[in-house]
């Protein structure tokens, strides 16, 4: 297990720096890459390498963290539960889209992402719907505290708002994505909000409701009570991958995208994070026959008398 939690956290780093140097490479470096070039043929290198997969290395990082943190948290069974639905449905979504228009608009992704399934969807897209869809429904079924108090209502609450802070992310991040001066997917017709048109973030949110839907029903009979040091990662994972977008949105001018990522779905995410429970919870373990009741009580009197 120790060194499950050295790779997840080693990954997790990964991921951060790669967003970070992505952030730092897009805005400052590809406008100036001709100094790049000019330096040396190491320079040359390292950014012919970096456009060809920084963006690729990235979420494969954050997939493997998220899904080790998954692993270790929820166990094997709950972590592909949901991990499942978010890939198959998202990339259904997605081939659906790129082919029809429906459900998020037209349009057609660029290079820079990777492989491309059926010559239409990166296959790193369904993994980042995956480990930032995962991340936003622990933290709002954390912070409703379903497994404490499950009902129907606090269930679709979880999945609605678990939705709608993964439909948040993409406030900031369609700008960044599709408009800015490297776009890795752009819009047939861009639509009337900053480029994007609103069917779009109605099909990020109906998309993620979906699999979160699936997720909790075959969750059902699982009780998933987590505090809030468990909550860290699911919370750096949403704040990191929001701050790359809304930095590519800030310095290209799309500033109320961004600000409206962060009152719906930055402030309500860590105001979720905050009301979760800092105590560790207490599972209580029933023998399963009255035999097993004698056997650990023996077990007690002879420990007593060591």
């Amino acid at each position: 297990m120790r060194q499950l939690v050295i790779a997840e956290r080693v990954c997790l780093i990964g991921h951060i720096v790669s967003k970070a140097f992505g952030l730092v490479g897009m805005l400052l470096v590809i406008p100036n890459a001709e100094i790049i070039f000019n330096l040396s043929q190491v320079g040359e290198t390292a950014m012919q390498l970096s456009m060809a997969g920084g963006g690729v290395v990235d979420i494969i990082l954050g997939t493997i963290a998220v899904s080790i943190y998954a692993y270790r948290t929820l166990g094997l069974g709950t972590w592909l539960a949901f991990m499942l639905p978010a890939v198959f449905i998202s990339l259904g979504s997605e081939l659906l889209g790129t082919s029809t228009g429906f459900p998020f608009g037209d349009y057609s992704y660029l290079s820079g992402l990777g492989y491309k399934i059926g010559g239409l969807v990166p296959f790193t897209i369904p993994l980042s719907w995956f480990y930032v869809g995962l991340s936003s429904y622990l933290i709002a079924r954390t912070g409703l505290k379903v497994a404490q108090k499950p009902s129907w209502g606090r269930h679709i609450a979880a999945i609605a708002v678990g939705a709608l802070l993964f439909t948040c992310w993409d406030f900031a991040l369609e700008p960044a994505m599709s408009q800015s001066s490297l776009p890795f997917w752009y819009w047939e017709q861009p639509g009337a909000f900053f480029g994007t048109p609103y069917q779009n973030y109605a099909g990020w949110f109906g998309t993620s409701a979906l699999f979160m839907s699936v997720a909790g029903l075959l969750w059902r009979n699982t009780s998933i009570k987590l505090e809030r040091s468990q909550l860290n990662l699911p919370l750096v994972v949403y704040l990191t991958n929001f701050a790359f977008a809304a930095g590519l949105s800030l310095a290209s001018g799309f500033s109320i995208p961004v600000l409206l990522g962060l009152l719906l779905g930055v402030t309500p995410a860590v105001a979720l994070w905050l009301s979760s429970s800092t105590t560790p919870t207490q599972v209580a373990v029933e023998p399963a026959s009255k035999e097993e009741e004698v056997s650990v009580a023996k077990v007690e009197v002879a420990l007593k008398y060591v």
